[in-house]
């Protein structure tokens, strides 16, 4: 008779985790680095009791809200090539739903990360309980429900012998190269404290191997075939490239064939910023010469990525009327995109099959030429902007200079939302495949200050350069207080740019002149327009533990960073004004943000006229 160990379903679910491994390539290592978690009256009990006692198994993180410590377990999974990350739990009621936003992040960019909240009463006997939403229509909910959509699996544990299932099913998708995202496992907070005799081999060592699927070999043939007959292609690398490792691959592949590379902001770093046939960042934000090519390519080779609308400039990037697809990911339903030969496996073994399947093709002297002539042009774009002098205040493009120019080609940038991931995306100097960290499929303001303790978690020997600016610092800075507990060093830039900054200039392109956007007092005529507010970001800082340094110019920007590099036991904070009106350009590229049909404001209506004549260059791609 097989043996029994009577627990807790907290304590079974604690030493579950602390079992599970995963290896690809020969390398082992354990699966989950802790558990992140705020306690109250719906899981303090079960699993708070569960990690007290399993302490010396997986480690417990405190953090200061349930959404960071969320945005915390992404970036390190996401550093991490999605081979590792966290469990984060919560009580029920605010504490769950603060998590929603996270599991939204962890879903859209595809990264692991397991949501533990607390559940109302299984018996319902105490019911209605505090933090319980209340139905007419059924007592089977709660607001974890509202985890489904934005879960790649859900699951809610009404008994404890349940998660002898559920705990499988949840480890086959947060390892699952294709299927992952954010896994719920909602927890009635009575159930999580009773007990079961659970099977002693659930808690035995398992290993969780993560293939490298091969594409099939006919649509293999088709695309050689296709790629043969291209005067024009053009690779775009995608965040695939990274959670593949597949960087020597596509190098190899770009060099042999003479085929040019854009990246994506998920991709960016998949080639040397230098490497003679990177284009740098395509699309919406994108270079010149990767959207001039982009828009001339016969032949687009997706590798690892989704096509965002970022990505396509709305789909209007891709402008040659022949234009093919091939599209290499591990996810068919990516594979499948914009009527392309899918070829769905690993991007490592599949840029190299393909590469074996060209033989001898090489794209002509010309093109080759024509391409490496444009990344030297943008290189001396982004050096003519990084030495830009603006003066009273810095351009938040020296900015962006200053730091990636200081910074080592190890150190990690990390940034969300806002105009600055724009301005990253086409003017960092990447030099290490793990130093640009962006979330910009969801562009969440607030993830950058915990999503910056994430990375330097995941790998203390790098210096991580959180860029932040005024709006989504005050939507999120709580984790600097962890920063401090933890005494991890990371170095936070604050742009103080007075409000909405991108979003200001968006309203302006709209012809809506940047309403509601700036930080002002509201005046006597009921409008925010009048003096600036008078925030003082560093005395925040200063006030959970950081080390603030204050730089109003270039030579005080440059001392602060040499001065931050000397601080090695707490977060540093450095403070700087930049101008908000001096922006980097749209180098041949367009978004789509639909402007007012009708408008008596004639500025609108000369954004409409635009806005219509643009749009007429989008299309579908079958």
């Amino acid at each position: 008779m097989k043996s029994k160990v009577t627990l807790t379903l907290a304590q079974a679910l604690i030493k579950y985790l602390a079992s599970q491994y995963v290896e690809r390539d020969g390398a082992r290592h354990r699966f989950f680095a802790g558990v992140w978690g705020i306690f109250g009256h719906g899981n303090v009990a079960g699993i708070g009791q569960a990690l007290q006692q399993y302490s010396g198994e997986l480690r417990y993180y405190q953090s200061r809200n349930e959404q960071a410590h969320v945005h915390t377990a992404i970036a390190y999974a996401k550093h991490k090539n999605r081979l590792q990350t966290f469990a984060c739990t919560s009580s029920i009621g605010p504490g769950a739903t603060n998590m929603l936003t996270g599991a939204a992040v962890a879903t859209v960019n595809r990264i692991p990360v397991l949501l533990l909240p607390g559940d109302i009463f299984a018996e319902r006997i105490q019911a209605p309980v505090l933090q319980q939403l209340e139905s007419e229509h059924t007592q089977d909910i709660s607001v974890n429900d509202c985890f489904k959509p934005v879960s790649r699996y859900w699951d809610r544990i009404n008994r404890p012998e349940q998660l002898v299932t559920a705990l499988p099913e949840a480890m086959r998708v947060l390892t699952s190269p294709a299927e992952t995202g954010a896994v719920t496992l909602a927890l009635p907070q009575d159930v999580q404290t009773f007990a079961y005799d659970y099977p002693a081999e659930l808690f035995e060592e398992r290993v969780w191997y993560i293939p490298r699927p091969r594409p099939d070999l006919a649509a293999l043939v088709r695309a050689a075939e296709l790629l043969r007959g291209a005067r024009h292609p053009l690779i775009v690398a995608g965040g695939g490239v990274h959670y593949s490792e597949a960087h020597d691959a596509l190098r190899h592949f770009a060099e042999k064939h003479g085929i040019p590379v854009g990246e994506t902001q998920a991709g960016k770093g998949s080639l040397p910023y230098d490497y003679p046939l990177n284009l740098g960042a395509i699309g919406a934000t994108g270079t010149h010469g990767a959207n001039i090519i982009a828009r001339e390519a016969d032949v687009i080779i997706g590798v690892g990525t989704r096509y965002s609308d970022f990505t396509t400039a709305s789909n209007t990037a891709f402008q040659n009327p022949d234009v093919r697809f091939i599209n290499i990911n591990v996810a068919e339903f990516d594979a499948y995109k914009r009527g392309a030969i899918p070829l769905t496996g690993d991007a490592r073994v599949t840029l190299d099959e393909l590469s074996a399947a060209l033989g001898d093709y090489h794209t002509d002297a010309v093109y080759s030429a024509r391409c490496k002539a444009l990344n030297a042009e943008w290189d001396a774009e982004v050096t003519r902007i990084y030495n830009f002098e603006h003066e009273p205040l810095l351009s938040q493009g020296e900015v962006v200079g200053m730091v990636n120019t200081f910074s080592r080609p190890q150190d990690v940038v990390l940034c969300a939302a806002g105009s600055l991931p724009g301005d990253l995306h086409k003017l960092w100097r990447t030099r290490d495949p793990r130093g640009y960290h962006l979330e910009y499929g969801f562009s969440t303001m607030g993830y950058e200050i915990a999503g910056g303790l994430g990375v330097k978690m995941a790998d203390p020997t790098r210096a991580v350069y959180v860029m932040v600016g005024d709006a989504s610092f005050l939507m999120m800075n709580s984790e600097i207080v962890t920063m401090v507990q933890e005494r991890l060093n990371v170095t936070i830039v604050v742009l103080d740019n007075h409000g909405y900054a991108s979003i200001g200039g968006l309203s302006k392109s709209v012809g809506s002149d940047g309403f509601g956007t700036k930080y002002r007092y509201r005046t006597e005529n009921d409008q925010l327009d009048g003096e600036t507010l008078p925030l003082d970001f560093g005395q925040i800082c200063a006030g959970m533990g950081a080390h603030v340094l204050r730089a109003l110019n270039r030579d005080a920007f440059g001392a602060a960073l040499q001065e931050a590099r000397t601080i090695t036991d707490r977060p540093v904070c450095i403070i700087t004004e930049t101008d908000r009106r001096q922006r980097v350009g749209g180098y041949e590229s367009w978004w789509d943000v639909a402007v007012a049909e009708v408008s008596e404001n004639p500025a609108v209506q000369a954004a409409r006229e635009k806005y219509a004549a643009d749009k007429e260059k989008e299309r579908h791609h079958l």
